[in-house]
C-alpha cells in the first residue's frame, strides 16, 4: 500500500477518542438497524431482492429513465442541467446564482464590500462533495453555511466528513464543544442539548437570510420527475423552502421508476442508516412554488452529474451504482470501523469522499485506478457489507475487480475504457507465481509440502518473516502456518448426499418462511389510530384523541399551559369548520404568514401512515408547508379516517402526486450527530402533538 494510506492508517489506530468514536457508532447503528428491520411489511430477503432488481432495471437503461425524469421535471417547471463533470457542475451552479431574476446578484457581484454578500446555505449532499463545490462557491465570492449539525460541525474545524451518514463521527462531545468555544465564542461546553441548541440559533438566522438553498438527491422518480430528500434534522426543509431559490444536486445514476418503487426504497434506506422506520423529514418536491402557493421556492433547478458513472455503468464495476448511500457497509465493515473515514485517501494523501467498501469501489471507478485503487486492499473481503447491504450490492466481488484493474478511467467523452493495475510489482509477480502452481493439482500439492516444511523451518523467526517495506503484509496480519495435512486428504474432495439434503432443505425453509412472512401492501393492520399512536409515541410524539366538539378546547388548554398566545395556521379551509373562529374569540392572535418568533404552527393533515407513525402534509394555497417546520412547537389535526395502513397508499393520493411540495413528518426533528446521542428539536419543531378526531 502506498505510504499516505498508512501513513493515515497508523493515525486512525494511534488515536484512542477517534476508535471509542468509532466503535459507539458502529454499535447502536447495527443494533438500531437489526431492531428496525423486523417491523417490514415482507420478508428481507424479499424485499432486497426486489430492491435490487429496480436498481438493475434503472442502471441497464439509465438513458431511458434520464429522459423521462427529465421530461417529466422540466414539465413540472423544475429547469434540469446536465454536468459531464465537476468542473462544469460548479459552472452551471454559478451561472444559476448570478442570473436569478430573484436575485440582485449581478449588481452585488462587483459590489465593493466583496465577499459575502451572497448567502448559501447547504443540505447534506455528497456530490456537492464530490466536486468541492464549498470551495468553488467561497472562491466566487459567496457566503456557504452546511446546515446539517454533523457537516457544520466538520465546516467550523476545516475538515472533511468521516461517515455518509454522520458527518463528525470521528468526534467526542468534548472536541465538538471546544470548536464551538473557539469559532462562536460561547462558553466552554460539552453539554450536547446545549451544543444543539447554540447550532440551532446560529443557522436559523442563515435559513432566513439566505438567498440560495443546494441540496442533494435522495432519489429522483421518472414517471413523476420528483426529487425525494430525506433528512432528520429539517435542515433539508429549510433549504429547499425558505431561500427564494433551490438547487439541487444530484448523480444521474439516483433515479426510481415509479412512486410505488420508491416506497420499496423508503423501507429500505432509513432503516439501513439509522435503524428508522421512516426519517422524520421525507420531502417530496414536484416543483417549484406556484401561483397560489403559500411557499417554496420560487426556481428549482437540478444539476444531474455524469463524472465518470457514465463509464462506470458500461463496466465490470456497473453494480456499484446500485448504492443508496445508506452507509450500512461502513457500519459493517471491520476495517472501516477501525480507521474511519479520513484513512481513506489516494496515493497523494487526498481524501475520497466516499468511504469505506463502497467507497473503496465508487472511488476508483469516478476518480481513477492509479489513485484510488489501493483502497480497495483495506478490506477483509469477509462479506458483511455484502449482507448489510439494502440491495445486495456484492461488495467483496466489486472490490477484488478493483484490485484485479478492472477499473474504467473516468473520462469527460465516456467513449473508451482503459483498465490499468496499480498492484505493486512483488505482488503481481507473487499472484503470477502462485497461479502456475494452482493450475496444477501435481504441482499444488507439491507447494504445499513445501511450504509446510518452510513453515516449520522459519518459525522460531516469526519476526524475521514480517515484510512491511515489501508487501505490507506484516503490518496488520500474522503469516499463517499451513496445515500439516492437506484440506482434501481430511475430509475428501466429494460432498456427502446428507450435506446436499440438508442445504436443500434448509433453502426450501428460508423460501417458505420468506412466502409465510411476507404481506401485501394493501393489508390492513386492523385499528389504524391505535397502530399510529403505538407508532408515534416513542418517536417523542404527543397523541391526543378527541371529538371535534372539544378540539378547540383542548388546544386552547394547551396554548394557556405553555403561555403562548399566538399561532401560525394553515387557513380555514384545511382545518375543521370553526376551529380558528373558536380560538380567535378566546383571544389567540391568527397569523397565517410566516414568522420566526411565533412558538406554535397549526396544521392539518392529508393523511397519517399507520406503520409508522407519520403524517402527510401537502403544501398549496392556504398551506404553507412552515406552519410545521419554522414554529418549535406542531399542533397537527388529523382526522381517524384519514390514517392509512401503509407507506405505498400515501403515493396513490392525488393531492401528494399533484402539489408543487409534500411532506411526510414522522415525530419531531432530531439528530444523534455527536456522540450518537439522540437530541430532540433541531431546525424543526422539538414538539408534535396530534389531535385526532
Amino acid at each position: 500500500m502506498p505510504n499516505a494510506f498508512h501513513a493515515h492508517i497508523r493515525q486512525s489506530l494511534a488515536n484512542p477518542n477517534l476508535q471509542a468514536a468509532l466503535d459507539l457508532n458502529a454499535e447502536k447503528r447495527i443494533i438500531a438497524r437489526q431492531t428496525a428491520f423486523i417491523s417490514l411489511p415482507e420478508d428481507l430477503a424479499i424485499m432486497r431482492q426486489r430492491a435490487r432488481a429496480v436498481r438493475a432495471e434503472v442502471i441497464a437503461n439509465l438513458d431511458h429513465y434520464l429522459e423521462q425524469f427529465i421530461g417529466r421535471a422540466q414539465a413540472n417547471g423544475i429547469v434540469v442541467h446536465r454536468a459531464a463533470d465537476a468542473a462544469q457542475a460548479v459552472q452551471i451552479a454559478l451561472e444559476i446564482a448570478w442570473a436569478s431574476p430573484y436575485l440582485s446578484l449581478r449588481e452585488r457581484k462587483g459590489n465593493s464590500k466583496g465577499a459575502g454578500e451572497v448567502l448559501v446555505v447547504k443540505s447534506k449532499s455528497m456530490v456537492s462533495e464530490e466536486i468541492e463545490l464549498n470551495r468553488a462557491l467561497e472562491a466566487a465570492g459567496l457566503r456557504v453555511v452546511e446546515t446539517d449539525l454533523g457537516e457544520y460541525i466538520v465546516q467550523l474545524r476545516g475538515e472533511k466528513p468521516a461517515h455518509i451518514i454522520a458527518p463528525a463521527v470521528h468526534l467526542r462531545r468534548g472536541e465538538v464543544g471546544q470548536t464551538f468555544h473557539e469559532k462562536l465564542g460561547i462558553p466552554l461546553t460539552d453539554d450536547i442539548p446545549t451544543l444543539t441548541a447554540v447550532a440551532r440559533a446560529v443557522l436559523r438566522q442563515a435559513f432566513l437570510d439566505a438567498e440560495i438553498g443546494f441540496s442533494g438527491v435522495n432519489f429522483g422518480v421518472a414517471e413523476t420527475g420528483t426529487l425525494c430528500l430525506i433528512t432528520n434534522e429539517g435542515n433539508g426543509r429549510m433549504a429547499t423552502t425558505l431561500p427564494p431559490v433551490h438547487i439541487a444536486l444530484m448523480g444521474m445514476e439516483r433515479l426510481v421508476p415509479t412512486l410505488d418503487d420508491l416506497a420499496l426504497m423508503l423501507y429500505l434506506l432509513p432503516r439501513s442508516s439509522t435503524g428508522q422506520k421512516l426519517s422524520v423529514y421525507t420531502s417530496l418536491i414536484h416543483s417549484p412554488r406556484r401561483a397560489d402557493d403559500a411557499d417554496g421556492a420560487r426556481e428549482r433547478h437540478v444539476i444531474i452529474l455524469d463524472n465518470g458513472r457514465s463509464a462506470v455503468s458500461h463496466s465490470p464495476l456497473a453494480e456499484a451504482l446500485f448504492c443508496i448511500r445508506c452507509g450500512a457497509c461502513l457500519n459493517a465493515c471491520p476495517v472501516f470501523r477501525e480507521i474511519g473515514g479520513h484513512a481513506y485517501v489516494s496515493t497523494q494523501g487526498e481524501g475520497s469522499p466516499y468511504t469505506g467498501p463502497i467507497g473503496s469501489v465508487i472511488s476508483a471507478g469516478l476518480f481513477g485506478q492509479a489513485e484510488f485503487g489501493q483502497l480497495a486492499r483495506a478490506s477483509s473481503l469477509c462479506g458483511a457489507c455484502k449482507e448489510a447491504c439494502p440491495v445486495d450490492i456484492d461488495l467483496p466481488k466489486l472490490l477484488l475487480r478493483v484490485r484485479g484493474g478492472m477499473t474504467p478511467v473516468a473520462q469527460i467523452s465516456n467513449s473508451r475504457h482503459a483498465f490499468t493495475d496499480n498492484s505493486p510489482p512483488l505482488l503481481r509477480w507473487g499472484l503470477s507465481v502462485f497461479g502456475w502452481f494452482a493450475l496444477s493439482p501435481r504441482r499444488f500439492a507439491i507447494a504445499q509440502q513445501m511450504a509446510g516444511i518452510l513453515s516449520r523451518v522459519v518459525s522460531p523467526f516469526n519476526a524475521w518473516m514480517r515484510l512491511p517495506a515489501f508487501t505490507g503484509w506484516g503490518y496488520s496480519k500474522d503469516f499463517p502456518r499451513p496445515a500439516a495435512r492437506p484440506f482434501r486428504k481430511r475430509f475428501g474432495t466429494k460432498r456427502g448426499d446428507d450435506g446436499a439434503r440438508r442445504q436443500e432443505s434448509e433453502g426450501t425453509r428460508v423460501q417458505e418462511s420468506g412466502e409465510a412472512t411476507g404481506r401485501e401492501g394493501s393489508q390492513s393492520f386492523g385499528g389504524t389510530a391505535e397502530q399510529f399512536e403505538k407508532e408515534f409515541t416513542p418517536l417523542g410524539g404527543i397523541f391526543i384523541p378527541c371529538a371535534e366538539s372539544e378540539l378547540s378546547a383542548r388546544i386552547l388548554d394547551l396554548l394557556r399551559e405553555k403561555g403562548i398566545g399566538e399561532v401560525f395556521a394553515w387557513h380555514d379551509a384545511h382545518l375543521p369548520c370553526g376551529l380558528l373562529e373558536s380560538l380567535a374569540a378566546s383571544g389567540v392572535r391568527i397569523s397565517y404568514d410566516p414568522d420566526p418568533a411565533i412558538r406554535v404552527g397549526v396544521t392539518g393533515a392529508l393523511a397519517g401512515i399507520a406503520e409508522s407513525g407519520t403524517l402527510v402534509l401537502p403544501g398549496g394555497k392556504g398551506r404553507p408547508l412552515t406552519a410545521s417546520l419554522l414554529p418549535e412547537v406542531h399542533f397537527v389535526v388529523l382526522r381517524a379516517k384519514d390514517i392509512l395502513a401503509h407507506l405505498p397508499e400515501v403515493f396513490r393520493l392525488s393531492e401528494v402526486r399533484e402539489s408543487a411540495a409534500a411532506v411526510l413528518i414522522t415525530g419531531p426533528s432530531r439528530t444523534a450527530d455527536i456522540e450518537m446521542t439522540l437530541t430532540i428539536g433541531v431546525h424543526g419543531p422539538r414538539e408534535v402533538y396530534v389531535f385526532c378526531v
